[in-house]
Parts: C-alpha cells; structure tokens; sequence
C-alpha cells in the first residue's frame, strides 16, 4: 500500500506556477490576478478562501476577495461579476459555494466569463471538457489526475467506480476519467447497492460527503482509492469519505484526509488562474 501524498505534489506545483507568474510578469508586464466573491459567514467557506488568498500571494499572484452579507441580492452579485468580467487585471473569478439559497447559482455561473472561469463550472467550459476540447477543468477533479499522472498510475482501460455526481466533482471526474480511456461506473445516492458497483473497481474514487461510506468490504484486494470527501467528525478531525484504517491495508495506492486532495485543489486553481492569464496576455499582444 502506498500513500498518494496531495501536499507534496501540491507544493512542486506551487513552485511551478509561481515561476511561470514570474517569467509573464517579466515578458509581459502582467501579473496573475484572482477575484473571489464570498457570500455569507459560512466558516468553512471562510477558511478555504483564506487559505487561497495565501497560496496566491506565496504565488505571486494578485488577489481580491469581495465579501458580501447573506442577503446581498442576485442583482448585486451580477453586477461585480461583470465589473470583474471587464476588469483587465482580474485573470480569474471564483464563486465560493455554496450561496444562499434566494440565490439562483446557475445563473450567477453563468455569468462568468468563460476565459475567466478558473472552477470551470460555465457552461462552455463544461462542455470543452465533455468533448475532450481544451478549456478550463474543476480544480478537484483536476487535482486528482495530476495526482495519479504524479504515481504513474494509468487509468486507461480501468474499472473506475466515481462515487457522488455532483457537478463540482463527481461529473467532471468521470469526464476526465473517459477522456483517459478509462471504463466509468457512476454511482449516487440513489444507487442499488454500492458495494456491488465499488467491488468491481479497479479505481474507487469517492466524493459524496457521507464519513466512513467506503467500508473494508467493499474494496478488492489491491484497488486504488481516491477520497474526495472532507468532513468533520464528531471528535473535530477531519476524515474523508473511506473507512481509511480499515480500508488502506487493502490498497495498492490511497489518499489519505487530509494532505491527499484537498492540497491538489488549490494548486490546480492556482495553475488554472496562470493559465488564463497566459492567454489574456496573448490576447492583448
């Protein structure tokens, strides 16, 4: 069994990108600039965008975070978006999920400009994604490739079983998954018995936000494990999604909560934020 380390990879990236920020900035005079929209005081939330504001500044990047109360209105949330979408040095928008619920987040996705989408979540971007096109992929999923290409861990004609379907993670995942030749299993809340669909995978990856979901039994000898989840349990650590004590001895690679994926996200929104300066540079040549 060997232990998939996301913060080691994570900070190699780092280290990758702030070059790259580096060498734009002496070629072109441009300097990666994030904004991120935070609504509400969800301390979760919170804490995650803090800890984005520091990978951008160990990056060199420029960043902004816009606060705003809990009853902001949809109105005033369009409005900054665009006022970031004409922003010249403004390379990436995130929208910290989730909002409240009197906001429609579809639509404020989609306000997005897409060369400006560093989650990846509008629309076109998806669809680039879904057709094997180059365009801007969900930081997690992301990650988790990085981090099986960092243990030459090749998915291609793999049973991969993707557990959880949400359009942040699950759905790009097995996106990602096919466009890797990869065999994909879905499987979701209103699956008929999981343990069936996990057994047979070569690959388990599993974002679904249930502690301990993935037990012993339910993974082959020697499959590879992926856990996507991050929870707090009720002592105050944080677990993931997979049973990990019980489950690892069975593995031949598994991530661990934390330092597994959870680093490969911010590393991937700081490589997504480079990568949409690179091309706004170009754009402006």
């Amino acid at each position: 069994m060997q232990i998939l380390d996301g913060k080691a990879l994570a900070q190699k990236i780092e280290a990758k990108v702030s070059i790259g920020a580096k060498e734009l900035k002496a070629r072109t005079g441009r300097v990666p600039g994030l904004a991120v929209i935070l609504v509400g005081h969800d301390p979760a939330s919170q804490a995650y965008v803090g800890m984005k504001k520091k990978a951008c500044d160990r990056a060199g990047f420029y960043s902004v975070t816009h606060e705003m109360p809990d009853d902001i209105s949809q109105e005033a949330i369009v409005k900054t978006i665009e006022m970031m979408n004409l922003n010249p040095n403004i390379d990436g928008i995130l929208i910290q999920l989730p909002l409240p619920s009197h906001i429609d987040t579809t639509k404020i996705l989609e306000i997005v400009a897409p060369t400006k989408d560093v989650d990846g979540f509008h629309p076109y971007n998806v669809g680039r994604l879904t057709t094997g096109l180059d365009g801007f992929v969900p930081c997690t999923p992301l990650g988790v490739m990085e981090l099986l290409a960092e243990y030459n861990i090749d998915v291609k004609g793999k049973n991969c079983c993707v557990v959880g379907a949400s359009n942040i993670v699950g759905k790009p995942m097995a996106a990602l998954l096919l466009n890797a030749n990869a065999t994909v299993e879905i499987c979701h809340i209103f699956t008929d018995d999981l343990k069936k669909h996990t057994l047979a995978a070569d690959v388990i990856l599993v974002g679904a936000g249930v502690i301990n979901l993935i037990k012993e039994e339910m993974v082959k000898e020697d499959a590879i494990v992926i856990d996507i989840g991050i929870n707090r349990a009720p002592d105050g650590r944080l677990v993931g999604d997979v049973d990990y004590d019980a489950v690892a001895p069975k593995t031949s690679y598994i991530t661990p909560v934390p330092g597994g994926v959870g680093p490969m996200t911010i590393a991937m929104l700081l490589s997504n934020t480079l990568k949409a300066a690179q091309i706004h540079a170009q754009e402006e040549k």
